[in-house]
């Protein structure tokens, strides 16, 4: 008789990289739903970066600098890269290795009054740029996408993890390639992830992972402000609130799970290139998985994942009290499809051994563009695989995204995606099918329908499979409730000194952040000025 797993729920999510358009609509609604309170002035739960780029933080991937994630010991144990329980201990009272405001950018709104109430003059009067921190006029030399469709990136490029790591180790000159060929976006959450690296550095034991769903959140009546939590998380998406003292994260949008709606950041995606289901897991194989050697981090990754179609997975399921409809949720999961079924969608830098569950498909469409500029039939299956494997789309840089450096995977993975392309081109144009094209990929003809209906066509149901909350207070979940909004707490009526210039009283309104005036005006009133 199979030995019992202990089977666990954790709701993922997949982006297909190939629709992202870079308009940062899901930024701005996850800011206004969510960050948009004082003290989060600088914060994005959700943000969009350019790549090749330096991402928000900058340079937030260069573990050698940050110290973020895991790393595997000699003794074949997993230690924090920041440092054990006793490193810790010696630097709890001074400031860990974290983003500073550099790192970041210096919040800014406009003085639109002056340009609307301005004398009549020679001169045309302008709203200049003020610090949200200090309330001084502000040279803007920073943002949350600085190398936003490659604007900045002339002087930045250079100082890109990946392309530095790419040009140490493989001494090729890759800058005027890189610009000519390609360039894409990225939306960032937080992963969170199976093996949690912030929950483990944090003194508190603040942070903690929701058993029913497996996401990640900080508890604010814990949370100290030790900072611990950003040094440790490698993707940097824990920020510091300066006014409340206490740590924020993505929460997922739990509230909106649980009553069976997608995130505000899906819900509002103009290319409609995000996916949310439930997966299941064994969660005593975590550990053992997240030992893995770097390369086989993603294999490892991918077998934790259980089939929601096996009956012992399904036995396994209900004596750990997962609920009925939670299993039949796993079962349409798309997420789990994308994933572990069609094996198209990768998880973000792998090698930070945290087990990430926010997982994309790479994208596709820089070698098609290519190839049009080159005169060559783009959608013909034969060019688009002689391009994947002449590596005129920089797999090496894919690769060091999601794979910890495999490009084999990398490549299997852009040849699925061409081969989807260039048979449902003959599907639609009424033409002999080609099955030899699923045939070279490791597929078959029905699978590839399947998975282009998924990524090209999929309606609203077939992208978001959430399960409801089961609780005995169901009733009385409220769509838009946040984590942070307690009594005492940063959206509540706390006892924080409210006189500080540039920023709201934390007042729940349509827009938290003052103006420029209001903010001036009535820190005069407050001074006696």
């Amino acid at each position: 008789m199979a030995k019992q797993r202990r089977v666990m729920a954790q709701v993922a999510m997949v982006m297909n990289l190939d629709k992202c358009i870079g308009c940062h609509t899901c930024s701005v609604t996850c800011k206004q739903a969510w960050t948009n309170r004082a003290g989060t002035e600088y914060v994005w739960f959700n943000n969009v970066e350019t790549r090749p780029g330096l991402g928000y933080p900058r340079t937030y991937e260069d573990q050698e600098k940050w110290q973020g994630g895991w790393v595997r010991t000699k003794s074949g144990k997993l230690k924090l890269r920041s440092g054990g329980r006793f490193k810790k201990l010696l630097s709890i009272f001074a400031s860990p290795v974290q983003p500073g405001m550099d790192d970041y950018y210096e919040p800014w709104t406009y003085d639109y009054e002056q340009l609307i109430q301005a004398p009549l003059g020679d001169d045309f009067p302008v709203a200049r740029p003020k610090s949200l921190i200090t309330g001084d006029d502000l040279a803007i030399k920073a943002s949350a996408n600085w190398d936003d469709s490659l604007g900045g990136i002339a002087e930045t490029i250079d100082e890109d993890p990946v392309v530095k790591k790419l040009r140490e180790e493989a001494n090729i000159q890759i800058k005027a390639e890189y610009e000519k060929t390609f360039m894409f976006f990225v939306p960032r959450i937080c992963e969170h992830c199976l093996n949690p690296s912030c929950m483990a550095a944090c003194p508190s034991g603040a942070i903690y992972k929701r058993a029913e769903d497996g996401i990640v959140l900080v508890d604010q009546d814990r949370c100290r402000g030790w900072r611990q939590c950003i040094t440790g998380c490698p993707y940097k998406k824990i920020y510091f609130n300066h006014r409340s003292g206490k740590a924020e994260k993505c929460t997922m949008c739990y509230p909106r799970l649980e009553v069976g709606l997608p995130t505000v950041c899906a819900e509002t995606c103009v290319g409609r290139l995000r996916y949310i289901g439930v997966i299941f897991y064994d969660a005593d194989r975590v550990t053992q998985a997240a030992l893995a050697d770097e390369k086989d981090l993603y294999e490892a990754q991918l077998d934790l994942m259980l089939d929601p179609n096996d009956p012992q997975v399904v036995a396994d399921a209900k004596a750990n009290d997962i609920p009925t409809d939670w299993i039949a949720a796993a079962q349409k999961s798309p997420v789990y499809a994308l994933i572990k079924h069609f094996k198209v969608a990768l998880p973000l830098h792998p090698e930070y051994r945290t087990m990430p569950m926010v997982w994309y498909v790479p994208p596709l469409s820089p070698v098609v563009d290519l190839l049009k500029s080159q005169g060559h039939d783009s959608e013909a299956g034969g060019n688009l695989f002689g391009a994947i494997d002449a590596l005129r789309i920089p797999v090496e840089y894919l690769a060091e995204l999601f794979t910890a450096g495999d490009t084999e995977v990398v490549t299997l993975v852009l040849q699925k995606l061409a081969a989807m392309r260039s048979y449902m081109r003959d599907v639609t144009l009424g033409r002999d099918r080609q099955p030899e094209l699923a045939e070279a990929v490791g597929m078959d003809p029905s699978a590839l329908e399947q998975m282009y209906r998924l990524l090209a066509i999929a309606k609203y149901d077939e992208r978001y499979v959430i399960p409801k909350a089961h609780t005995e207070q169901a009733h009385n979940l409220e769509e838009m409730g946040c984590s942070v909004d307690f009594e005492g707490g940063p959206m509540g009526t706390g006892p924080y000194d409210q006189d500080t210039f540039g920023s709201s009283s934390g007042r729940l309104v349509p827009v938290a952040i003052e103006s420029y005036a209001d903010a001036k005006r009535r820190q005069q009133d407050a001074s006696g000025a």
